[in-house]
C-alpha cells in the first residue's frame, strides 16, 4: 500500500490527517481537529497509520 498520510494544521490552527490513495484521492481523513498534535496523531494510528 503506498497511501500519503499528511498531520498538517488546518485555518483554525488544530491538527488534522489526511490519507491519501495513490491515484490522488482521499480515503480518510481526521473529522474534527485537534489542539494537541499527538491526539491527531493517536486517532490516525487507530486509523492505520503507522508513522512518527
Amino acid at each position: 500500500m503506498n497511501d500519503k498520510w499528511e498531520i498538517y494544521k488546518d485555518h483554525a490552527n488544530e491538527w488534522r490527517w489526511r490519507r491519501t490513495a495513490s491515484n490522488g484521492r482521499i480515503v480518510g481523513a481526521s473529522t474534527q481537529g485537534y489542539v494537541n498534535r499527538n491526539d491527531c496523531l493517536e486517532n490516525a494510528r487507530r486509523n492505520g497509520y503507522t508513522g512518527d
